[in-house]
């Protein structure tokens, strides 16, 4: 298990991503790149919900067939889906995390706010070079 406490700041976004990268080396590529992406929707959001002044905590779980992120922040919001309209610019970030990541929720933790974590169960390069080749 490696955690990472970051700052709340835009820049927090780019190095929680290099952080759990460092974390998932065995990942195939295309998954890395999703785990990635819900990484930067998962921070975005506890950026824009945690009170100034507030850190949040990124921890990254890895054992030899799944892989689970945690972004614990201080807010009481709880994220859940929902229906941007068309010209909406937000609202979207959790469908992305819903639709690349094998599961995804919300959990209590102890002191203020939640956790927000995503799971991917972790496939090697040689497992989609395989998958690609399969009629």
């Amino acid at each position: 298990m490696n955690s990472r406490m970051f700052p709340r700041s835009a820049a927090a976004v780019g190095r929680a991503r290099a952080f759990v990268a460092g974390c998932i080396g065995g990942c195939a590529a295309e998954q890395a790149d999703d785990i990635r992406v819900c990484v930067s929707e998962l921070v975005t959001n506890a950026l824009q919900h945690t009170p100034t002044g507030r850190r949040f905590l990124v921890r990254v779980v890895l054992n030899e067939s799944v892989v689970r992120i945690e972004v614990h922040d201080a807010s009481s919001d709880t994220p859940h889906l929902c229906t941007p309209a068309d010209t909406d610019d937000r609202g979207r970030g959790l469908h992305l995390v819903d639709a690349l990541a094998d599961d995804w929720g919300v959990s209590d933790r102890t002191g203020p706010g939640k956790v927000v974590w995503v799971t991917f169960k972790i496939r090697t390069a040689a497992e989609v070079t395989c998958e690609r080749h399969i009629p």
